[in-house]
C-alpha cells in the first residue's frame, strides 16, 4: 500500500515522445499536431460517425442524391471533424495551460511545455475557425 505523501510510481505522460507524430512528421509541425490530439482520434471519431451514420440514412432515403454526392459530403464531414476535434483540444489546452503546467502528465503538452506559445495557439486556433 501506498503512502499519501509518497509519489506515484510509474505514473505515464500524456504525450508519448514515441507516436506517429514524432516518427513521420516534420519537427515543426508536431507541436501543432499534438495540440490537436491527432494522435489520440477517439473524439474525432466520436464527432464523426454520426454526421458519416445520418448522411448514409439520409442518402438512402431518396433518389434526389447521388453517390458522389455523399461521399463528398462524408469527406466534408470528415474534415469537419477533425478541425472541430481539435479546435475543441486548442480551447482546452489554453483554458487549461497553467493548471497543466503543474500535473506531472501534463507538463508535456505543447502549451505548458513552451513548444507553442499562447499567441501561436490563438494564431492557430483563429485558422480553424
Amino acid at each position: 500500500m501506498t503512502q499519501v505523501n509518497q509519489p506515484i510510481q510509474n505514473s505515464k505522460n500524456d504525450m508519448p515522445q514515441d507516436g506517429w507524430i514524432d516518427r513521420f512528421m516534420p519537427e515543426a509541425v508536431r507541436p501543432y499536431l499534438k495540440l490537436l490530439r491527432l494522435d489520440r482520434p477517439i473524439g474525432t471519431w466520436l464527432l464523426l460517425l454520426p454526421c458519416w451514420w445520418s448522411t448514409a440514412m439520409a442518402g438512402g432515403l431518396t433518389d434526389a442524391v447521388t453517390t458522389k454526392q455523399i461521399v463528398i459530403m462524408m469527406a466534408l464531414f470528415g474534415v469537419g471533424a477533425v478541425i472541430m476535434r481539435g479546435a475543441g483540444c486548442v480551447i482546452n489546452d489554453l483554458a487549461d495551460r497553467n493548471f497543466d503546467g503543474q500535473v506531472e502528465r501534463t507538463t508535456t503538452r505543447p502549451l505548458p511545455s513552451g513548444q507553442v506559445k499562447v499567441w501561436q495557439a490563438l494564431l492557430f486556433l483563429g485558422f480553424m475557425m
